[in-house]
C-alpha cells in the first residue's frame, strides 16, 4: 500500500458543498496533495460545489493564484463549482498590482456568502416547544 501525502488542509462536507480553507502559505508538495485531496473528494462524495476560505492568508503569490485557478477548472471539469472567498484588500491590491487575475474563479466577500452563492442554507432555526 503506498501512502500518499496529504496536504494537513482539512476538508469538511455540508451536504452537497465541501469547505476548506488555506491556513498559511502552501508550499508545491502540498499544494500538489491539497488539489489532489480536495478533486478526489469531490467525486468521492459528489459535491457540486466547493468553497475555499482564503481569509487568514496574508498573501498571495503568484504560485497560490495559479493553484485557485487551476483548482476552480478541474473542480468544473468534474462537476462542482468553486468560490473562494475572505480575500482581504492587500491581496486583491497585490495581484491587481502584479498583474495577475483569478481567470475563472468566483469569489465572495465571506464564507457565509460564498456557502450561499453555492445554495446552502442554515437549518431553520429551533421551535420553542409549547407550555402545557
Amino acid at each position: 500500500m503506498t501512502e500518499r501525502p496529504t496536504a494537513g488542509v482539512p476538508i469538511l462536507r455540508l451536504g452537497d458543498v465541501l469547505v476548506s480553507g488555506l491556513l498559511n502559505e502552501l508550499d508545491d508538495k502540498s499544494a500538489l496533495a491539497f488539489t489532489e485531496e480536495l478533486t478526489e473528494t469531490i467525486v468521492a462524495s459528489g459535491a457540486r460545489g466547493v468553497l475555499i476560505d482564503i481569509s487568514r492568508l496574508e498573501l498571495v503569490d503568484s504560485f497560490v493564484a495559479r493553484m485557485l485557478m487551476d483548482l476552480s477548472t478541474m473542480a468544473r471539469l468534474l462537476g462542482a463549482r468553486v468560490i473562494v472567498a475572505g480575500m482581504r484588500p492587500p491581496v486583491a491590491i497585490t495581484l491587481v498590482e502584479l498583474g495577475i487575475e483569478l481567470a475563472g474563479v468566483e469569489t465572495a466577500l465571506s464564507a457565509e456568502q460564498g456557502l450561499t452563492a453555492l445554495g446552502w442554507r442554515k437549518g431553520a432555526p429551533p421551535r420553542e416547544r409549547a407550555e402545557p
